[in-house]
């Protein structure tokens, strides 16, 4: 299959192009402030002084300015999950933009990581040179106290140079820490690393605040490189003091301003007169403009999510499945979310600071307020949640329903939040692919489908589900075989295809149970065929745009990634969709 550019601008263009308009942008940005530094007047003196280290740090500045502004935003999900879910976006393109925010959030991130580095080298040359070019014609420029004193004093005795020795120790800590092996292999670091973003922007409004680099004021009084007739004369003219002492009447005094200037000074042409010394300032903390809206809206709705999920949920039942798997069911009261969004619990028996998302597998609907996730016991936080919410720990053996009486612990829900699986029922063809436990996003839809699938743009599912492990089946094995009967008996048998692979075993394994039936007889050994996979899709659904949605290992989504890309013979087009475990 070849490569498609149509199917590459829908799936990784838009990407692409938004990648290279960001980069652009800083690019731009950064030089455009390198010249303004370096060809304006009133940036003359300090020049200079500090030489290209004055326009490599403000340069650098300005885009930190943008990135720290705009990081927050993808981080703002109450905000996101409500422009997906207007119709203010109408249009899918947009909302598969607004899918990309966890990238655009770390494009931010790696932004401000690069040019902290550039900005930080840029002000130890700014230290060395206050130091040594110490200006003692204009006083106000200087950072120093003396010519040649410790330029460590500046990084470490005053407050613009400690705040930025901790802000570069502080975003040391959060990007070594968002690596994807320091994510996978303990998450806590991440998280409790990644909250020192707070600290970071406390600091920033303080670094801003010192008012070290100067501007002139009065460029019009005092152009760059004029001449000040009083000032050179008193400078140059020497009267010895006991000479002013018999004569005061004689000692020297500027030209008054209503006493035309001595004719030598005008005639050269060489040489500008200004008549007043310059006047220097502090540039205003332009980062405070830059970061305060964002920061602003961001407090705003973790404020509004702490009120809206304060209230602890019921729990209604808790089932334990094959594999380390546990459900819980829940209901909370006005709470809505669509099929494919997720959840963030917070247990405080558990962890008082830490919370962890799970993907809604249950939706509440008109007739039913239960909603509920699965979870897969992997980590410390899932095993002491589900100890507290078992009565036995062992009997995670088989699925058994808590039907005794007893007390849950207290569980706080935020949410629901967005992501790409709500698109997967605004197609006409959906392509979804489960790896183990990244079913669960699929299970919402199931869920829904199996409550009205009429109401709903889509007209053909095809569901892959690939497991190692033939009692993994069992987790949705009853949803399954509900859809499918029903279905059957509204004679739309081909509304679902189900696919279920298991990729390793020793022998044929079934799903143990009569009821199961239907399940079996879609039981494949090994691992699906990707590639004739896809053409056989593609020619059951000709000249058709078909959403392909991935939840599962990276080793397969880049290969649906990469057949999304590729071009068939039948006119179809593959739109491909992702979400990951990290």
């Amino acid at each position: 299959m070849a490569l498609s550019w149509r199917s590459w601008l829908a799936n990784e263009g838009s990407k692409h192009l938004v990648l290279f308009f960001w980069l652009s942008l800083n690019v731009w940005l950064f030089w455009k402030t390198f010249l303004l530094y370096y060809r304006g007047l009133q940036y003359y003196y300090l020049h200079q002084m500090l030489g290209l280290g004055l326009c490599v740090s403000r340069a650098s500045a300005s885009v930190l300015n943008l990135n720290c502004c705009l990081v927050l935003l993808p981080m703002c999900r109450v905000l996101l999950a409500f422009l997906r879910g207007s119709q203010k976006v109408a249009s899918r393109k947009t909302r598969r933009l607004i899918d990309k925010s966890k990238t655009f959030h770390v494009m931010c991130g790696v932004t401000i990581c690069i040019f902290s580095v550039l900005h930080v080298a840029a002000h130890l040359v700014n230290a060395l040179n206050f130091s040594e070019n110490y200006n003692e014609d204009f006083l106000a420029l200087n950072a120093a106290n003396y010519r040649g004193e410790d330029p460590r004093k500046l990084l470490f005795a005053t407050v613009p140079g400690l705040t930025g020795v901790i802000m570069v120790l502080v975003l040391f800590l959060m990007c070594t820490a968002s690596t994807y092996a320091i994510r996978v292999s303990n998450y806590d670091i991440f998280w409790y690393t990644h909250n020192l973003f707070f600290v970071f922007y406390i600091l920033l409004m303080l670094h801003v605040s010192g008012g070290v680099l100067k501007y002139q004021t009065n460029l019009e009084e005092h152009p760059p490189g004029c001449f000040n007739p009083n000032k050179t004369l008193l400078e140059n003219m020497t009267v010895p003091k006991a000479f002013e002492e018999l004569f005061p009447d004689y000692a020297t005094e500027p030209f008054p301003e209503d006493l035309p200037v001595p004719e030598p000074f005008v005639q050269s042409k060489f040489m500008r007169i200004c008549s007043k010394e310059p006047k220097f300032q502090s540039h205003f903390p332009e980062t405070w403009f830059w970061i305060s809206g964002p920061l602003c809206l961001y407090c705003v709705e973790r404020l509004y999510r702490y009120i809206r999920s304060n209230k602890p949920v019921t729990i209604t039942s808790v089932i334990s499945h094959p594999s380390n798997v546990l459900e819980v069911r829940m209901i909370k009261d006005d709470f809505r979310a669509r099929p494919g969004q997720y959840v963030i619990l917070h247990c405080p028996r558990v962890s008082g600071l830490e919370s962890h998302p799970f993907t809604l597998t249950m939706c509440p609907t008109d007739t039913k307020a239960t909603f509920g996730v699965h979870l897969k016991v992997v980590g410390d936080w899932t095993e002491r949640f589900r100890d507290l919410l078992l009565l036995h720990s062992n009997q995670d053996a088989e699925i058994l329903p808590i039907f005794q009486q007893r007390h849950y612990p207290k569980l706080y829900v935020d949410g629901p939040f967005g992501s790409p699986f709500e698109e997967s029922l605004n197609y006409e063809v959906s392509l979804c692919v489960a790896g183990g436990i990244g079913v669960t996003p699929f299970a919402s839809v199931l869920n829904t489908l199996l409550d009205d699938w009429k109401r709903y743009k889509l007209r053909r599912l095809y569901f892959i589900w690939v497991c190692r492990n033939v009692e993994s089946f069992r987790w949705f094995a009853d949803l399954l075989c509900m859809l499918h009967n029903k279905l059957w008996q509204e004679n739309r048998p081909d509304y679902v295809n189900i696919q279920l692979y298991l990729s390793q075993t020793d022998g044929i394994q079934k799903i143990i149970g009569e009821k199961y039936q239907a399940l079996n007889s879609r039981l494949l050994i090994g691992r699906p065929r990707w590639k004739l996979l896809f053409e056989e899709i593609a020619k059951c659904n000709r000249r058709k745009t078909i959403g392909v949605f991935c939840c599962g290992p990276n080793k397969i989504s880049k290969i649906l990634h990469k057949l999304s890309n590729s071009s068939n013979s039948y006119g179809t087009r593959f739109e491909y969709n992702k979400e990951s475990f990290s």
